[in-house]
């Protein structure tokens, strides 16, 4: 309903940062708006015109601006609770003049509302009011709008630099007691550059994302290089607790439409939006883009209800269980849980969700593993090991979920650094968690998962074997027919033990090579073919040999993976195959006369020799 008096009301609560601050008594929560919409005259005013205040708590979320409550001189009138520890306020925490509070992103505006953490003042900065006399809380509604809705006391810096934002940012010029016009910039965050780690992590990240999924990522060097890799996808989405510069990039070029969300579909959800100030002009006046309470955005039900969404968060360090450390760093707070855990648990329960963890496998300069035996002492479990699913290196993908601590074990240290892996081996034989005989993992390629279509239409997907499949592939070959086995074989071999299995997943992909097909089962994937060179140093040639599940035979997977055993070698030198195949073998004699290669054949007792050149 119109109001034709609400300009006079709004300029009647019209005053300086000065008098507004001097409202504000003694003894008092006052909570801060959060990230770039931090009221930075507001807060100046705090430390210079708050002489009258005393043991005052200032709380809120990560702030981009300064903070100079937490600085020595004025620790009789201001103590510092953090939701989440920024780069402003860490020295504080870790000198103990400030406080943190562990605490899920989506359980504050709950906390908040039902006065366990007492609002009593609320610091915050708005747009100017429209023509209804009503407000935009702008780039950050997470938990400021609890905070609005229950405080004592609301004062409002009025920015004509803020964008106006469509959601839940609405506010009544008569919910905000003091109201002061500035004119400053909003505080911005530059995307970091890209180094060749994080593009690596951004690309093995990118092959767990489907057309049609939704997004959630953070701040930071790999969430810009995940979203960077996704630049060749189709109709994605976005639900996610924070809105940057390189996701407003995947909208323009037509990569994010949200047409396949099952949530709220073509609008792209957030709580809070931080980055330049090409994305702030891109979110104002803008419906395709709604900003919601931190308690909308992170609720783990409300999560789920978005098929395919794929959750990616950030650690310090991963141990060989699963453990994620994410808040602490050398035994002192570093940040805090955020919406990590909200956002995993979400994933988790949503349709054909993925949950991920991505982090480089180093840290300070290389010197320091972030895959670890055990947490450093002191290290914070943010995410349990119950939770994880999927853990990225630069070295490639662990996937966790249902798998037990040996498996666990295995596929960390191999997306583990490799000068750490032998040391992580052997931590891991001394805990009992893997087999005491246990090859160390090999550097393997940094080859990317490839998809195919089999003839069937049914689709494929091909990587590198890896040390972790042992178990998988030993299923593998138990699967096989009689007649499968002796082809393989040229024998009937009915065990299959698995020092003969690490003995095929050992490929260091310089005098060998392997690649399996997996075809997903589900949220799971069954491997149903493998393929492996082995070379000859005298003849330069390679030894190949092929192993496919009798229900695939036939359907143009081992061409499939033979072309691409092709492109390793010929990037290798290999001069060209040899292999030993049974005359009554057709479907492995096809393979090999159909792929383009000369190909010479002498028989031999049921068994031809087969030697192809790469020349």
């Amino acid at each position: 309903m119109h109001d034709p008096h609400w300009q006079e009301r709004y300029r009647s609560r019209i005053t300086t940062a000065a008098h507004a601050i001097r409202r504000i008594a003694p003894g008092r929560r006052i909570l801060v708006g959060s990230g770039a919409a931090e009221p930075t005259t507001l807060v100046g005013a705090l430390a210079e015109y708050g002489e009258h205040l005393t043991d005052n708590d200032i709380v809120h979320l990560l702030t981009l601006g300064p903070a100079p409550y937490v600085r020595p001189e004025f620790a009789q009138r201001f103590r510092h609770t953090a939701f989440f520890i920024g780069p402003n306020t860490r020295e504080a925490v870790q000198a103990g003049r400030a406080d943190f509070m562990p605490v899920f992103l989506s359980e504050i505006p709950r906390l908040i509302r039902s006065g366990r953490v007492r609002i009593d003042v609320a610091l915050l900065q708005v747009t100017p009011p429209d023509r209804h006399g009503q407000v935009s809380l702008g780039v950050s509604v997470d938990v400021v709008r609890a905070a609005v809705d229950s405080a004592d006391l609301v004062i409002a810096e009025v920015n004509p630099a803020m964008p106006r934002t469509f959601g839940d940012s609405i506010v009544r010029v008569d919910d905000i007691d003091w109201l002061v016009p500035v004119a400053t910039p909003i505080q911005e965050l530059a995307c970091e550059p890209l180094d060749e780690t994080s593009l690596a992590i951004g690309r093995h990240v990118a092959s767990l994302v489907p057309d049609g999924a939704t997004l959630q990522t953070g701040i930071g060097k790999i969430p810009h290089a995940v979203v960077t890799a996704l630049a060749g996808r189709h109709d994605l989405g976005v639900h996610t607790e924070m809105l940057s510069d390189s996701i407003m990039d995947l909208v323009e070029s037509g990569v994010v439409t949200g047409r396949k969300k099952t949530l709220l579909p073509g609008k792209i959800v957030t709580s809070f939006v931080m980055g330049t100030q090409k994305l702030y002009d891109w979110v104002d006046d803008n419906p395709s883009v709604e900003l919601r309470p931190s308690d909308f955005t992170n609720d783990p039900l409300v999560i789920a209800r978005n098929d395919d969404m794929i959750a990616v968060n950030s650690a310090l360090a991963v141990d060989l269980t699963g453990q994620v450390a994410s808040d602490t760093l050398g035994g002192r707070f570093f940040s805090g849980i955020g919406g990590q855990v909200d956002f995993i648990r979400g994933a988790a329960r949503s349709r054909g969700g993925k949950p991920i963890i991505a982090l480089p496998s180093t840290a300070k300069q290389g010197s320091v593993s972030r895959i670890q035996a055990a947490l450093e002492a002191g290290a914070g479990v943010v995410t349990s090991r119950g939770d994880v699913h999927y853990v990225v290196t630069e070295y490639g993908v662990a996937d966790l979920w249902g798998k037990s601590i040996r498996d666990r074990s295995m596929a960390l240290v191999e997306i583990a650094h490799p000068d750490y892996r032998r040391e992580l081996l052997d931590s891991a034989k001394a805990r009992h968690y893997v087999f005491p005989d246990q090859i160390v993992p090999r550097r393997a390629p940094s080859l990317l998962p490839t998809s195919v279509t089999l003839r069937s239409g049914e689709p494929i997907r091909i990587r590198p074997l890896r040390m972790a499949d042992q178990e998988i592939l030993q299923d593998l070959f138990y699967r096989l027919s009689d007649d499968s086995v002796y082809q393989r074989f040229l024998n009937y071999k009915k065990c299959h033990p698995r020092e003969e299995m690490m003995a095929l997943a050992d490929v260091d992909y310089e005098q060998s090579a392997a690649l399996v097909a997996e075809v997903a089962r589900g949220e799971s994937s069954e491997i149903v073919a493998m393929a492996r060179y082995d070379i000859d140093p005298a003849t330069e040639l390679a030894d190949v040999a092929f192993v496919v599940l009798d229900a695939y035979q036939g359907k143009g997977l081992g061409t499939a993976l033979f072309r691409q055993l092709i492109g390793l070698a010929r990037a290798r030198g290999v001069k060209g195959f040899t292999a030993d195949v049974l005359s009554t073998n057709g479907h492995m004699l096809g393979i090999f006369n159909k792929s383009g290669l000369r190909v010479e054949s002498k028989l031999d007792s049921g068994v031809y020799q087969v030697r192809m050149s790469l020349d």
